[in-house]
């Protein structure tokens, strides 16, 4: 990738195209359920066949996307998704459609994927995951809106799906391409950093997007069955939801990092949690609104704020993949997990699980954004570790913003120089280091020269 991010809005793009899959999830198992005949656990188990084959493009892409350069994956997803969505949409049978759902399904996750390595990659990842969300949330809600109105059984969700998918195409030509030879030939190495955080964040997510997506999996059966809605009506209230999704996520950029990580994580964890509870248990439309409305307004909210917090673990975006994948990993159990549940128990003692396995995950997650705060939400704000000088080196430097090392690490050499004379202070810098006058040896005389 390259060390000088160009707009966002490509990135924002291809995030939208990948995340779009996910967010119609309720519709497109309500609808295989409804019109192929399909029993609630059996087009569960289809939308979690989408899922997993969109967490194994990640798995199988953190880290390498960097070797490729943005361009070329973020294109092969995008086509993987448009050709995969669009024979779902064309098959009657169940076969063919489980097929075009796995193909689609892998085409969203390596757009994500690709997507997940630029905004770590940028100066300010929680802003950029903030609009991703914001867009994929508006384009959700548009379609909520419409769906129910042009029917086209399992069809029509699928081809909207694949039609986002082309439409973004065009934005890739703003996206890095392939690395030159002289990139290649001296690659970016090191070991994955703060792992033990890295991995109780991951698993964290998976838990946490399995209770999410358990529910949002079959709340479109709770209004229809269990509040006695019509579609219309429930589609009415996901795009309300969705647009509240909006007024969180705009609030959660324009927060920013007032607070923090872990207050917005913990705190509206267990908000969600409550949601949960409240809309799993609705037998009218008024309880049925207020928890999706509730959940959807603060599950976009923690979501930014936990993207950014993976993305900041690795500037080179592969524990934000890695997370992202391990989320779509629970994302994919959701569906399923929802389906039998609510069969075996009912939809509130489903809810009574969920929020409870919600409030349990809160736990670690905090303590995650507590202990490492990562790469800084804001551009040229201090780690805790590393002091005022690690302040002003990561101001003067040229190297990526927020990554600040201690003063003498191997990620930041020093050169100490003894000099009698004032007038031979700059001569002396020039030639100190191997390169004779660039690099940190440069940045560090600046620095102090200030």
């Amino acid at each position: 990738m390259s060390s000088r991010p160009g707009a966002a809005w490509p990135l924002v793009a291809v995030f939208t195209a990948g995340y779009l899959a996910s967010y119609l999830l309720p519709t497109v198992v309500g609808r295989l359920s409804a019109h192929l005949g399909l029993s609630p656990a059996q087009a569960g188990l289809v939308g979690s066949a989408l899922l997993l084959s969109s967490a194994g493009a990640g798995f199988a892409l953190a880290g390498r996307v960097e070797r490729f350069g943005a361009r070329t994956p973020a294109r092969a997803g995008l086509a993987l998704a448009a050709v995969g969505y669009g024979c779902a949409a064309l098959a009657g049978s169940v076969p063919l459609v489980v097929l075009g759902v796995m193909v689609g399904g892998f085409g969203s996750g390596t757009a994500t994927a690709v997507a997940a390595s630029g905004i770590a990659a940028r100066r300010d990842p929680h802003r950029t995951s903030s609009l991703g969300l914001l867009t994929v949330s508006a384009t959700a809600g548009v379609l909520y809106l419409t769906i129910p109105h042009l029917g086209g059984g399992h069809r029509l969700p699928f081809a909207a799906i694949a039609l986002v998918a082309l439409l973004v195409w065009p934005a890739t030509a703003r996206l890095d391409g392939a690395r030159t030879a002289e990139e290649t030939s001296s690659p970016v190495t090191g070991r994955l950093p703060h792992r033990r955080s890295g991995l109780v964040l991951a698993g964290g997510m998976l838990v946490w997007s399995m209770a999410q997506n358990a529910l949002w999996g079959v709340s479109s059966r709770i209004g229809l069955d269990q509040a006695g809605l019509s579609e219309v009506t429930v589609g009415a209230v996901f795009a309300a939801a969705l647009g509240a999704g909006l007024l969180g996520v705009t609030g959660a950029g324009l927060l920013g990092a007032r607070l923090g990580r872990a207050v917005p994580i913990g705190l509206g964890t267990v908000v969600i949690a409550a949601s949960i509870v409240l809309s799993s248990s609705a037998r009218d439309l008024g309880s049925f609104a207020t928890g999706e409305i509730m959940w959807n307004t603060v599950y976009p909210v923690v979501l930014s704020y936990l993207i950014g917090l993976a993305a900041s673990l690795d500037i080179r975006g592969r524990w934000a993949v890695l997370a992202g994948s391990a989320s779509s990993v629970g994302v994919a159990c959701g569906p399923l997990l929802g389906s039998v549940l609510s069969e075996e128990a009912g939809y509130p003692a489903m809810g009574l699980v969920l929020g409870a396995a919600t409030l349990l995950v809160a736990a670690p997650v905090t303590a995650v954004a507590l202990h490492t705060g990562g790469r800084p939400l804001v551009p040229g704000s201090v780690r805790r570790r590393g002091g005022a000088p690690a302040a002003l080196l990561a101001a003067t430097t040229g190297g990526l913003s927020g990554a600040v090392p201690k003063l003498g690490s191997p990620e930041q050499a020093v050169t100490e120089l003894r000099v009698r004379r004032r007038r031979l202070v700059r001569s002396a810098i020039r030639t100190a280091g191997p390169d004779g006058g660039s690099g940190q040896s440069n940045a560090y005389a600046s620095t102090s020269a200030r």
